[in-house]
């Protein structure tokens, strides 16, 4: 879902890397206020798989292809407010060394792939850990549907973006579908890679998982505020 230089006109990608450089400005701030001496190393290793994963594409259909976003995965991991860094990171880094994105474009690869893949992705885990069944494997399962319905949004973000300072001459018709439905079958490997590393790192280290934590914390509290 890389965006490159001119495929978004400069007014959408200013306002593009405006909102993006005011969330990562307060993500920062927020990460400033509640990091620990634990989870700032993990942010740095999570920064590096997800840029490793990015690297890496699979086959998707009629010769297309997807590689992991990521957006979801680092929420799950660190939070959603060290998962915005992690992501702004990763994506200016991408943009300035291998030209995967363009400078222009990096607010707009920022919106996409960081912004709106970390809140959707969170915010529907969040909201599924707390309706799923008591169950350790619930937070793999709700990473999974996180992640798929992250990549989903991501598209859906950029059709927007595109519907409205699109520089190509390409049909919303066509760009409608291209999108959306091949991120759709994207977002199923995103959902997989997803909660195969959840699942691995809960069995080594749950405490480790900022999702799992705020899980067990949330059920901890409903428990003793019954038992009162």
């Amino acid at each position: 879902m890389h965006v490159p230089d001119g495929f978004i006109d400069a007014p959408t990608s200013a306002a593009a890397a405006a909102a993006a450089g005011v969330v990562v400005a307060v993500a920062l701030r927020r990460v400033g206020d509640t990091a620990d001496d634990r989870v700032v190393p993990l942010a740095g290793l999570v920064s590096a798989y997800v840029f490793a994963l990015q690297m890496l594409n699979f086959p998707v259909a009629g010769g297309t292809s997807g590689h992991l976003m990521g957006g979801t995965l680092a929420a799950v991991l660190v939070g959603p407010w060290l998962a915005v860094v992690v992501m702004a990171v990763v994506l200016t880094v991408q943009a300035l060394v291998f030209a995967d994105g363009g400078l222009s474009a990096l607010g707009v690869n920022i919106v996409l792939m960081g912004l709106t893949t970390v809140g959707v992705g969170y915010g529907v885990f969040a909201s599924l850990v707390r309706v799923l069944p008591r169950d350790p494997r619930q937070a793999v399962v709700a990473s999974a549907i996180g992640a798929w319905a992250s990549v989903v949004a991501g598209s859906m973000v950029f059709v927007g973006l595109f519907a409205v300072g699109g520089s190509v001459d390409v049909s919303m018709r066509a760009v409608i579908p291209a999108m959306v439905g091949v991120h759709g079958l994207i977002g199923i490997g995103e959902g997989i890679i997803t909660a195969m590393t959840i699942s691995a790192v809960i069995g080594l280290r749950p405490d480790l998982v900022h999702g799992h934590r705020s899980t067990h914390r949330v059920r901890t509290a409903e428990l003793a505020g019954g038992l009162r």
